[in-house]
């Protein structure tokens, strides 16, 4: 849709000037076009602070999140709403509830929208005035006849039922609406009782306020009400007194009000607004920009930031610059095809720490397919993450020393028989056992063996390159895998290297431990080798290289 601001007719805003209840225009974004000297007045706010603004500036949040949720989506629906309960709020906040209705209206090709407030204490004294100024109308001249005619269009153009009884309780009046809820033509309805219309059950209910607006005080209730077509409606009602010059009352104006949908709106956003704030799941509201638009009380203890801190900022506030701009690319990929995407994200809170959410996120249209809003629901599940971690890392690692184990050396060495398999690479296995390491256990104690393993493991690490790999079969045996070493000769050195730093002497609360290591090293040949062959080549070596003397090492393809 091509939004543009709407030339504003000096006419019709003067015309609105004459009107007491708060008017305002908008085009299709919000941005407010032209108010009213009433609505001016009720927000204590002056022209040049509203014009070309967002009528956000007149709602709080929670009106804010109805409009957009709700009643944008009626007014695209059914290109208008009627007696839709929000709230004003002044430039001093103050708060005001009224009833909203909204016309979508046309100019030169293109539409923008009327909003008529209507706060209740004056609603009620300008729809008295406006029918009192009806009575007058039938008694004047031509000019007044006129002047009748257009208040008789505003009158049936009002989404609320008006009539007059008078103190007899006979109809003087009744607007479009009046006559289309109770199913009369005009011609049926004028002169017939209110006690015919209503019936004795409702007339009997209403009756007591009927008897104190005679009595010169205005009555204001709610009722259901059955139509004749037997649905149940739900009515605000309000018994204005009519006066003469003299101050007699010579009967009342009803002003009924159909609050049916408004009854399930209230509902409707009870039962949101207590979920949205109850939930333990972090929810943000955004615009198809990333705006954030709304937040819950769960997104500000899971992130740090207040709803006053969150809204009106990018959601990219909580970015914790972990992914590559390719996930958000596929992330915004299948949230505009499917409508929804669910998945991991690691996000930043406000102090800096980084957590990993879970995030489920969906997008809202409105009836032309359009994207209006995103819904983010997410929760922290760090922890869990980081138990799965460990769990995963316990799998895979010795508990003692933290080197890899058994299980990861072999699914390492497999991943290198493969690449070696494809391309020309050196793969080197080289199986160790510890030389006096029993006999360390035996005299100093198992505290002493197990701070031997863990150093020696340490020392091992110190001689490798990031790329090869050091692991613990248990007991005293490790076995280190050298991926793509440069020769025969230098696999030679770097055993050498390792016999040497093992047999360093090690120190632990003044106890002094020695032990040597025998070094059996499989070197890959060919294709169709696995990890259990070549590991039973280096633990062969290994023995060969104890019988021949300890603390030395040998190729398994050596006589």
């Amino acid at each position: 849709m091509n939004i543009s601001v709407i030339p504003v007719d000096r006419n019709l805003v003067q015309n609105f000037d004459q009107i007491p209840c708060p008017i305002l225009v908008t085009d299709w974004a919000g941005k407010i076009l032209s108010v009213n000297q009433s609505l001016l007045s009720l927000t204590e706010q002056d022209p040049e602070s509203l014009i070309d603004k967002s009528m956000d500036v007149l709602l709080p949040m929670a009106s804010r999140i109805f409009l957009q949720t709700h009643v944008i989506p009626m007014i695209l629906r059914e290109g208008q709403i009627r007696e839709i309960r929000l709230q004003l709020i002044s430039s001093t906040g103050t708060r005001t509830p009224v009833y909203v209705n909204c016309q979508k209206t046309s100019s030169i090709d293109v539409e923008s929208l009327t909003w008529i407030f209507y706060v209740t204490v004056e609603r009620t004294r300008f729809e008295h005035d406006l029918l009192q100024a009806r009575q007058k109308a039938d008694e004047m001249s031509v000019e007044s006849i006129n002047r009748e005619r257009f208040i008789r269009t505003i009158a049936d153009g009002l989404p609320s039922m008006i009539a007059y009884w008078d103190k007899n309780l006979i109809c003087k009046f009744a607007n479009s609406v009046y006559l289309r809820w109770f199913g009369f033509t005009p011609s049926e309805i004028l002169g017939m009782s209110i006690k015919d219309l209503l019936g004795e059950q409702l007339f009997s209910l209403n009756f007591p306020y009927m008897q104190r607006a005679l009595a010169g005080e205005p009555q204001e209730f709610e009722r259901e009400i059955k139509r004749p077509d037997g649905s149940i409606g739900y009515t605000l009602a309000n018994y204005i007194p009519d006066r003469d010059s003299s101050g007699e009352i010579m009967g009342f104006f009803a002003l009924v009000t159909n609050i049916t949908k408004v009854r399930e709106a209230d509902a409707a956003i009870r039962l949101s607004a207590s979920v949205f704030e109850a939930t333990s799941e972090g929810i943000m509201v955004t615009d198809p920009q990333s705006i954030i638009l709304s937040v819950n009380q769960a997104f500000t203890r899971l992130t740090g930031y207040t709803q006053e801190e969150a809204v009106g900022r990018n959601a990219n506030l909580l970015s914790s610059s972990r992914h590559s701009p390719e996930f958000f690319n596929n992330l915004y990929k299948e949230l505009n095809l499917s409508g929804k995407w669910k998945g991991d994200v690691w996000s930043k809170r406000k102090d800096d720490t980084v957590f990993l959410e879970k995030l489920s996120i969906s997008a809202v249209k409105n009836d032309a397919g359009e994207i209006t809003t995103y819904v983010g629901v997410f929760d922290d599940i760090t922890v869990q993450w980081d138990k799965e971690q460990l769990v995963h890392h316990m799998a895979f690692h010795d508990s003692l020393t933290g080197l890899p184990n058994r299980l990861l050396l072999v699914e390492r060495l497999g991943q290198l028989i493969t690449m070696a398999e494809r391309e020309k690479r050196q793969i080197a296995l080289l199986f160790l056992d510890l030389d006096g390491f029993k006999l360390v256990n035996d005299i100093l104690g198992h505290d002493m063996g197990d701070h031997v393993l863990k150093t020696i493991a340490t020392r091992l690490e110190g001689q490798l390159r990031g790329s090869d790999t050091v692991a613990r079969l248990g007991g005293d045996e490790f076995v280190i895998l050298l991926d793509n070493p440069d020769s025969r000769e230098s696999i030679s050195i770097i055993a050498s290297r390792l016999i040497a730093v093992v047999n360093e002497p090690i120190l632990n609360l003044g106890k002094d431990a020695r032990v040597g290591t025998s070094i059996g090293i499989a070197l890959f040949q060919n294709e169709g080798q696995t990890p259990d062959q070549l590991l039973k080549l280096a633990d062969d070596a290994m023995y060969k290289a104890k019988k021949s003397g300890k603390n030395i090492f040998v190729f398994s393809d050596s006589n």
